[in-house]
């Protein structure tokens, strides 16, 4: 049997205290803080997709992970349908700090622009605009 893979559902990134990562993706980003499953874990929703928030305490019993998931090994790409001056203003905002942007990249339908900053555990995040 063969099969394609139609989407990406959703990503897990481990955080080093869920209501500071929960509270910048909300308010930088406009994600929608979700909770779920019998323990009540910490998701982000988006578009059609979501980031569920592992913390760094949580046992392999408790939520199965990657070999190695510690806060700040993510790089994540996420499309918005502002301009990048526009996102750069927001950020400025905010008064997260811009690392790099806007700069030409590549992005998995072509060519994109885009902003660079950090989230509270360090991970790289990219904010991205398609042409």
């Amino acid at each position: 049997m063969r099969f394609a893979v139609d989407r990406l559902d959703h990503l897990v990134i481990t955080v080093k205290d869920v209501e500071i990562a929960a509270a910048w993706y909300q308010k930088v980003l406009g994600m929608e803080r979700i909770t779920f499953g019998p323990s009540l874990r910490t998701g982000l929703a988006f578009g059609g997709q979501k980031i569920n928030l592992r913390p760094v305490e949580a046992t392999q019993q408790e939520w199965w992970s990657g070999i190695a998931a510690a806060p700040g090994t993510q790089d994540l790409c996420f499309i918005v349908t502002v301009t990048p001056d526009e996102v750069i203003g927001h950020l400025h905002g905010l008064g997260v700090k811009v690392e790099q942007g806007p700069v030409a990249k590549d992005g998995a339908l072509g060519p994109i622009t885009s902003v660079y900053c950090r989230d509270p555990d360090g991970n790289l995040i990219e904010i991205a605009t398609y042409a």
